[in-house]
Formats: structure tokens, sequence, C-alpha cells
């Protein structure tokens, strides 16, 4: 159990976009809800984003939307399932963010390619856009926003775990890492991987505020269905400051 059962399910978020929560992973020791986003463009290709693990019922689920055609490695340390998917739907294409090549590599896992992201030229038919969100030593992120219906999708830059859906040992290191509901954001070790680029981190948080999202779809713990704009400045009011 996750607190976000059912698992392995396509939840509806807006007309061609859904979540589909997953299976718990353990990052440095900590159960961590693992959380996937769905987009179908206008081709009826889909586009998954942080995919979790091919569960074989989410992967007929999918086959009765469309095609999947496109994976997405968003940033260093999302890519661990694209092996096994890649397996499944061999023609699709993988995109990564910089420094997954790397980390997959120096842990022996075998990871194709295709593109990478945010050089690549998407072919998305215009309704994804995309930044690298800048300025860090270490985290290497990009941020996606669905056009049509105005979301944001982040993977770690914002992490919002609920204390509902933790044990409660994990309870002190959230507090500490500061990314407990109800003011999740960036935990306190990647805040300060941005210590001296923060200017480039400002330029790209402008790139995402100017797409005004109506709201903000995460990897791990409660998304941000409404308010989309405001919690965004919320969550990075320690880079604005």
């Amino acid at each position: 159990m996750t607190g976000y059962d059912p698992l392995n399910t396509l939840k509806p978020v807006a007309a061609d976009l859904w979540i589909v929560d997953g299976p718990v992973i353990r990052f440095y020791g900590m159960p961590f809800p693992t959380r996937m986003t769905v987009v179908r463009l206008a081709t009826g290709d889909l586009w998954l984003h942080s995919p979790i693990a091919p569960d074989p019922a989410l992967v007929a689920a999918l086959a009765g939307l469309g095609p999947v055609r496109h994976l997405v490695a968003p940033n260093w340390i999302h890519y661990a399932f694209l092996p096994a998917w890649q397996a499944r739907v061999p023609g699709a294409l993988t995109w990564a963010a910089p420094g997954v090549e790397d980390r997959a590599a120096s842990r022996g896992v075998a990871l194709r390619i295709d593109r990478n992201l945010p050089d690549a030229q998407a072919d998305w038919g215009g309704a994804i856009d995309h930044a690298l969100i800048a300025g860090s030593d270490l985290h290497r992120e990009i941020a996606f926003f669905h056009r049509p219906s105005r979301s944001l999708i982040l993977t770690d830059l914002i992490e919002n775990f609920e204390r509902r859906a933790v044990p409660p040992w994990m309870l002190p290191f959230l507090m500490l890492a500061g990314n407990l509901d109800p003011d999740g954001k960036a935990p306190v070790d990647m805040r300060l991987s941005f210590r001296k680029g923060r200017a480039a981190l400002r330029d790209s948080i402008a790139t995402m505020r100017g797409w005004n999202p109506a709201r903000i779809l995460l990897a791990h713990g409660r998304w941000y269905p409404e308010n989309g704009a405001a919690e965004l400045e919320r969550a990075f009011r320690w880079a604005l400051r």
C-alpha cells in the first residue's frame, strides 16, 4: 500500500492527460511512491513521463488508449524502468535528460537513448513544451508543460510527501529535507546544489512562470490539481528571495 491506490491504474487529469501511481521504490533506504504521467498526442501516440514498472494490466490499458511512442527519462535518476519498457515497446523513442546516460552506465544498466534533451528536436505536435532547469552542479531535470491542459510536469524539483502515506519513522527526515506536505519543494540537498547557479535557476523559474500552469503534476507525493502558478511560487520561494 502506498496511499495512492489503486496502483497501475490510469487516472484522468484532463483531456488526453492521465497519471498512474505505481509501487513504492527504495531511495536512500526510504520508501518513495512512484508516479508516471501519460499524454496522448494529437496523433494518438502516447508519451510516458518517468515510466513506472510495466505492470501487464497497465500495459494493456495503455494499449487501449494508443501506441506508446515516447519514453521520457526526465532527470538523471528517473530511468530505472526504461529498459523494461524498451523491451515491451521496442519502436518507442527514448528521450533522456542530461546525466541519464552516464548514471545508467555507472550502474551497469543497459539503456538505449534515442534523443538527448533539451537539445533534441521534440516531435510532440506542439502539445508539450520543455526546458532544462539550469543552475545545479548535480541535479539535471527537464520540466515539461502540457499546453492544452496548462499542466506543469515535474519530477523531483518538487516533492510533496503526505504524512498519511509514509511510515512515522520517515517524518523527521522529510521535515529536515523540507519536502513534507503541505509545503512540498525540492529536498534540501537538491536545493544546495543550486547555490552557485541561482541566477540561472531564476531564469528557468521565469520560463515556468511564463507557462502560467493551472496545475502541477509530481512524481512523489500529493500533486497540485489547482492554483498551479501560486504553488510554483511557493515551492520555489527558496530560490527567489
